[in-house]
């Protein structure tokens, strides 16, 4: 099949701002959208800029907006998108750097101020600190994430509030706030209670429906509400 690739493309030394541009390629039903975009790459216009990496929906590298939706460019089929029209964008609310590249800077000093780690202070035990399956299932979900800025990207409040901690941060510190062996709760509390903090959050769903592994972000962060009023507030 013949397909269209419109990109939003934005070059900040030579550019005044971004602008489209459209390629005609061949394409398979099962080529990926990072398929086509290597074929550009490669083949059309080396100038052309995004993050890739795996390719198999694992590493998060290539999350962009396509055909309006926030998506991962490896795992999105041309088959799926019933359109010979494709549109790329790089995800909003982040400063682009080039093309479909953007600076994830903001995105990750939220994700490190909700400490994504496990803390406990106590002596540790002879061996490992245990935990029944039953324990584990609570925060199963939040441990799929894998950082790719889909939700936070695709997220209302994030466009119009540069503070807000955003979904992905959330969802991350769920994962250690209902792990029983962690001790953080306090801390991360007050980082997800500030001004830019979970409260912020309007249960617009976008985050979950953009999610590309599938994890419940709306349930997780809801949980994290209702685990702030009961321990913090």
């Amino acid at each position: 099949m013949r397909v269209t690739l419109k990109v939003l493309r934005y070059n900040p030394e030579a550019d005044r701002a971004p602008h489209w541009e459209s390629y005609q390629l061949e394409a398979e039903p099962t080529d990926r959208v990072l398929d086509l975009l290597h074929n550009v790459k490669w083949d059309t216009d080396g100038t052309l800029t995004f993050r890739r990496s795996c390719g198999h929906g694992i590493c998060g590298s290539c999350a962009m907006m396509i055909n309006g939706v926030n998506r991962l460019a490896c795992k999105t089929l041309v088959q799926n998108l019933d359109t010979d029209t494709i549109t790329v964008e790089p995800i909003r609310g982040l400063p682009v750097e080039k093309d479909l590249v953007v600076d994830m800077a903001p995105f990750f000093q939220a994700f490190k101020a909700v400490k994504p780690y496990l803390i406990n202070d106590d002596p540790p035990p002879e061996r490992e600190r245990l935990q029944s399956p039953e324990e584990r299932a609570v925060f199963d979900e939040g441990t799929k994430c894998i950082l790719c800025a889909a939700c936070t990207t695709s997220c209302p409040v994030f466009w119009v509030n540069g503070t807000y901690i955003g979904p992905s941060a959330i969802v991350n510190a769920h994962r250690f706030i209902f792990d029983s062996r962690d001790k953080g709760n306090g801390e991360r509390f007050k980082a997800l209670s500030g001004g830019g903090g979970i409260w912020r959050c309007r249960t617009a769903y976008n985050c979950t429906e953009a999610c590309p592994r599938d994890i419940p972000v709306t349930e997780l962060i809801e949980e994290v509400k209702r685990a702030i009023m009961v321990n913090y507030v």
